[in-house]
């Protein structure tokens, strides 16, 4: 197959190249080249590329294509979505790309009223974009009917799939025809997951353009630190570093809202986004984020998902990341569409293992940081006894490591990380963030029922 250089080789509705150039679209990214053509075809896709690389123009074009040829009462299209934020992000795009077109459009998801989702379903919209729990309770209603879809897609399929979601996307994919078209799309796939997406899809075409290197257009570094001195090197970076527009990432959804309303007493423009929000509140903080009224967006994982905002400076975990997929996930939103970005993760000793796990993922060693870019040296042998017998030896031994780490300068700014992986030994204490606890199964369900 001859490569695509330009969205005039699909020969697209006058309509939608109305949309294309409404959106600011010159050529197809990658992932739009290489499954467009399949989507067109009705063959069944499994779309894997990092987070901001165009997945929902890859899947939306075609599918309007496909219902501007062949007009008809829906819903015909459904579209699956873990959050609130990233259901909301796929409407309004899908809706700028159909540009004059008569497309009709319901967006489904919890937190709000359902009365005027019932006034869009009753209007036979052509294509649903939605989060399971919600449409299970309208179906459950008797408001929505799913029998004449033609085409299931799963965006973000990694999360549909996990334990939280998997139950009600059973449930769904039980209600539709069977004859229909299948779409996955998702930054990141793990095996087992892939095992679970390979029994609703149909002889697919498989494009995966993901990486296991960062984009060379992200800095990375990460800091070790101690649980109770991060709020200190937040604030060190924030004032070093011209912070224009960051989000810094949590474990818990109480640390995101602690950790915003302390950025905030202490002057900056700082907002939390987190579940137990209210839809109003989300709105306000994401609204208020991209249009830079707030420069700091202290966000978990879940709530992050539909996180689509250009430009962002810094992406900094506060916490570390869980998983290598979710380091994945974070780190994609900054450094997007060729721009530069940078991407800190404080990691304390507790942390050793998933440090490892990240840089085997990757094939590389992120280097490791002081905040006047010093970089941290590996600690030196300690004594077998654990306490000192005064606390005069702890804090002499505590200058000692200091005084070694600091005379260590950092060359680089790395944005290419170095290889071999390896992790070395930490040069400073015991220390974590007591009390946050690891994210629960809850915080998928809520956002499956949101």
């Amino acid at each position: 197959m001859e490569p695509v250089t330009g969205f005039s080789e699909f020969n697209f509705n006058p309509a939608l190249q109305r949309g294309i150039a409404a959106a600011g679209f010159t050529a197809p990214r990658p992932i739009q080249a290489q499954t467009i053509p399949a989507v067109l075809q009705g063959r069944d896709v499994l779309g894997m590329a990092q987070t901001g690389t165009g997945k929902t123009a890859a899947f939306g074009l075609p599918v309007l294509e496909r219902l501007l040829a062949r007009p008809g009462d829906g819903p015909r299209v459904l579209i699956l979505a873990p959050t609130r934020e990233l259901a909301s992000q796929i409407s309004a795009e899908i809706r700028l790309l159909a540009g004059p077109a008569p497309i009709r459009l319901a967006t489904i998801f919890g937190g709000v009223s359902a009365q005027g989702q019932r006034s869009a379903l009753r209007a036979r919209p052509h294509i649903i974009v939605a989060c399971p729990g919600r449409l299970l309770d309208l179906h459950e209603q008797g408001v929505v009917r799913l029998g004449k879809v033609e085409t299931l897609i799963l965006d973000e399929a990694d999360h549909m799939f996990d334990m939280g979601f998997l139950p009600d996307v059973r449930r769904i994919i039980s209600l539709l025809p069977k004859d229909r078209q299948n779409l996955l799309f998702s930054a990141t796939m793990p095996r087992e997951i892939r095992n679970l997406a390979d029994g609703i899809l149909r002889n697919p075409h498989v494009v995966d353009l993901t990486q296991s290197m960062p984009a060379l257009t992200i800095e990375h570094a990460l800091y070790p630190t101690e649980g109770t001195e991060k709020l200190g090197l937040l604030r060190r970076i924030i004032a070093e570093d011209k912070l224009t527009s960051a989000i810094v990432f949590t474990r818990t959804k109480h640390r995101a809202r602690r950790l915003a309303q302390q950025l905030s007493k202490l002057g900056h423009e700082a907002v939390a986004l987190q579940g137990d929000m209210s839809q109003n509140q989300r709105d306000r903080a994401m609204n208020g984020f991209r249009n830079r009224r707030f420069g700091i967006l202290v966000a978990t994982d879940i709530a992050a998902r539909g996180i689509d905002v250009e430009k962002v400076s810094h992406v900094v975990n506060f916490d570390m990341p869980g998983t290598p997929d979710a380091y994945t996930h974070r780190i994609g939103r900054t450094g997007r569409a060729g721009c530069e970005g940078k991407a800190y993760t404080f990691v304390t000793a507790e942390d050793h293992d998933l440090v490892r796990a990240v840089e085997s993922r990757m094939g590389a060693t992120i280097p490791r940081r002081r905040i006047d870019g010093a970089a941290f040296a590996p600690a030196p042998p300690q004594a077998s006894a654990r306490r000192p017998a005064a606390g005069h030896a702890r804090r002499t031994t505590h200058k000692t490591v200091h005084k070694k780490t600091h005379k260590t300068t950092h060359k680089s700014t790395h944005k290419t990380i170095h290889k071999p992986a390896s992790v070395r030994t930490y040069g400073f204490r015991n220390g974590s963030g007591a009390g946050d606890g690891a994210k629960s199964s809850s915080a998928y369900r809520g956002g499956a029922r949101a």
